[in-house]
């Protein structure tokens, strides 16, 4: 996380330099012969000075819309980083099985749905935990078959044979 905010706030400090910059008159920006060849000096002083503000404003835009986006782009690397801890984390310990295919066993005992927190026990000894919220209710099943199969970032869904539902688990056992 230190990382991470002196990323922020080096970036935010490389996108307050143009704007600093900008503050300068382009008349001070800017060489002589450069002023005269854009057609500057054939401008009042007013007129200049609307041009100096619109200018301000719109290099002030520009960084505050790149200093966000640079902001924006260390919190995803963030989280990506914190993603990659966590399953490094959870593969430690042992919260999925060594295969990398999906698993079709049976239920031991009766199934009654699906509720957060609930274990499933297998045939072949794992055990599974419920970690998402989806729900099945109303259902009661006596060793059914189930297929346990592994989704993005190392998540692993059940699904109930003759069921269109599926919960997301994590292997406990």
């Amino acid at each position: 996380m230190r990382s991470l905010r002196l990323l922020m706030v080096a970036t935010v400090l490389a996108c307050v330099a143009p704007a600093a910059f900008a503050q300068q008159a382009l008349e001070q920006q800017m060489t002589a012969e450069e002023f005269r060849a854009a057609g500057l000096d054939k401008l009042s002083a007013d007129e200049l000075a609307n041009l100096n503000r619109w200018l301000q404003r719109q290099v002030q835009a520009e960084a505050t819309v790149a200093a966000g986006e640079a902001v924006e782009r260390a919190r995803e690397e963030g989280r990506a980083q914190a993603l990659q801890e966590a399953e490094a984390e959870a593969v430690g310990r042992r919260s999925a099985p060594a295969q990398e295919g999906p698993i079709e066993s049976r239920l031991v005992g009766a199934f009654n749905g699906f509720a957060r927190g609930q274990r499933y026990t297998l045939e072949n000894g794992q055990v599974w935990e419920q970690t998402d919220s989806s729900r099945l209710e109303g259902v009661q099943v006596d060793s059914p078959g189930v297929r346990i199969y592994p989704g993005f970032l190392g998540t692993w869904y059940l699904r109930i044979d003759g069921y269109n539902a599926r919960a997301k688990v994590r292997r406990v056992d």
